[in-house]
């Protein structure tokens, strides 16, 4: 009877040691299960916190005004999407897991907080693979559009700058030539002592502007001379009158010019602040995800133990 107590004594004390050497410490089943039941909540949430966002847009009210409002909107949702989404990957990560014996208390409390930050972690990751890819063209694409709108169309690029044809189509380029070549009510009314003004004479003028406006400088007198006979022989106004159009004219092209590069330089300025902002409250809404996950896989594991 003795030598039974000691061989039951001895399972008892030696056993769970040697079986929990050989188990493993990660159920990485519960994990990923965790993982993926957080990705889709969260997939869920943000389809649902689109709908709201986008019903609560009126397109009547103030730009600034539902921008701002729309933006606090989408932080506060992120952050409740990351919560509860992570929240309930951690508690399944910790109420699936496998039941570990004979652990301390203080080790099982690590092993359920590291299963839910591992869910936690499976999740973002997953999701962070898929929105960069979809987002990458989108944001490309938005650069590019934002980019050719602030600075004028296709007076915006090197490229277009030395197409005559280019610039004579976009604004402010086509407009001001336009008015530039435009006749007076005198000379309307006599046609014929004028010639027509045709496309290769605006393109002529046009290319004497863009090469002044790519090095910054006035025009040049014998490029202003040589333009304002063009304009006299078009318009029938004297040669004084249309070189000082001419002036006024390439005068207002570099003040639309100076105008567009101030707005695409703010454009840009207000998104580098944006994507500041963002990258920021982004951070926070993840540390708040791993939190809620690894805590509620805490609240499972006790669960799955008692």
């Amino acid at each position: 009877m003795g030598e039974f107590e000691d061989t039951r004594r001895h399972a008892i004390v030696e056993d769970p040691p040697s079986v929990e050497a050989f188990a493993s410490a990660v159920s990485w089943g519960a994990i990923l299960a965790g993982g993926v039941a957080a990705a889709a909540f969260s997939l869920i949430l943000l389809m649902l916190g689109s709908g709201l966002g986008l019903a609560a847009i009126s397109p009547w009210a103030p730009a600034g005004e539902s921008a701002a409002r729309f933006g606090v909107a989408a932080i506060v949702w992120i952050c409740v999407t990351q919560i509860f989404a992570s929240g309930l990957g951690g508690y399944l990560a910790g109420r699936l897991r496998k039941r570990w014996v004979a652990v301390h208390g203080d080790e099982t409390y690590f092993r359920d907080t590291a299963h839910g930050f591992l869910s936690w972690a499976s999740a973002t990751l997953v999701t962070a693979i898929f929105v960069t890819s979809a987002a990458s063209g989108l944001f490309h694409v938005t650069a590019q559009v934002a980019s050719v709108s602030a600075t004028g169309g296709a007076m915006g690029t090197l490229k277009d700058r030395g197409n005559a044809s280019a610039a004579l189509d976009a604004w402010p380029m086509g407009y001001l030539v336009d008015g530039l070549f435009r006749q007076s009510d005198s000379a309307a009314a006599n046609s014929n002592a004028t010639p027509d003004v045709t496309a290769a004479d605006k393109k002529e003028v046009v290319r004497i502007f863009l090469n002044s406006l790519a090095s910054g400088a006035p025009l040049s007198s014998s490029d202003a001379r040589y333009a304002a006979r063009l304009v006299s022989q078009r318009t029938g106004s004297s040669l004084d009158a249309a070189q000082t159009r001419v002036i006024a004219t390439y005068s207002q092209l570099q003040q639309r010019f100076a105008d567009l590069k101030a707005a695409a330089k703010d454009a840009a300025d207000k998104a580098r602040k944006a994507g500041i902002h963002v990258s920021l409250w982004l951070f926070v809404s993840l540390l708040m995800g791993a939190f809620a996950a690894s805590l509620t896989a805490t609240i499972g594991g006790r669960q799955r133990d008692f």
